[in-house]
């Protein structure tokens, strides 16, 4: 059967899943939600109409995180996102959650707001998220040191979560100079082919960014 994504290359939660995809060549056929007809079918599927979800024959796999274990069980391919190792396996848990809760939510703080109507906007949770993306960046900066990616000696799912969450993360507050192995790890992970190519997908649509995107990576 047919692995549909419901996705959009721009957001940072489907390229966390697109990693995914791209790390063992898995076939897919995107379901682009810009897409109005696509945006309906994703809604009949999902009230909460958020993305990405993955369809396959009669089953729906909501959340990235979720998507990726089921890849991995469903579609294996020669580069384990969650290793068999069940420690090792926690760990990659552990900072996939990390990621998703402590760099991208935060950052999402920031964007969300400033498409907010002016008078709704929330400076205070706002700086509250500025507050938490530099301590994370700092316990990241010092787990990062001496390691090459977040988890063991290989690429992983805590990996496929790092990467879009640091590099939106960069963008809306800028991991400081000081920080020499957290803006090292940003850098492995644009250079890894699997989310080089995701960004390279999103750059059409760079303008989304309410921020303003940089001129950089």
């Amino acid at each position: 059967m047919t692995l549909e994504l419901f996705a959009h290359p721009f957001s940072s939660y489907c390229q966390k899943a697109l990693i995914a995809f791209y790390e063992n060549d898995t076939p897919f056929t995107l379901r682009m939600v810009e897409d109005s007809k696509v945006a309906e079918e994703l809604a009949a599927l999902w009230p909460m109409k958020r993305f990405p979800i993955l369809r396959e024959g009669g089953r729906v796999v909501l959340e990235a995180t979720i998507i990726i274990e089921y890849l991995q069980r469903h579609h294996p391919g020669l580069v384990k996102l969650i290793p068999d190792d069940p420690d090792l396996a926690l760990e990659v848990w552990m900072l996939d959650r990390f990621f998703d809760n402590y760099v991208m939510t935060p950052q999402g703080k920031f964007v969300f707001d400033a498409i907010r109507p002016a008078e709704d906007r929330d400076p205070y949770g706002v700086e509250e998220a500025r507050r938490m993306l530099e301590t994370s960046y700092t316990w990241l900066d010092q787990r990062m040191a001496g390691r090459t990616w977040a988890v063991g000696d290989s690429f992983s799912m805590a990996d496929c979560a790092a990467a879009p969450s640091l590099f939106y993360a960069d963008w809306t507050h800028p991991i400081p100079e000081a920080l020499g192995h957290l803006k090292a790890y940003r850098a492995r992970l644009l250079s890894r082919p699997s989310f080089a190519r995701a960004v390279d997908e999103a750059r059409p649509y760079r303008h989304y960014f309410p921020l303003g995107a940089p001129d950089r990576d």
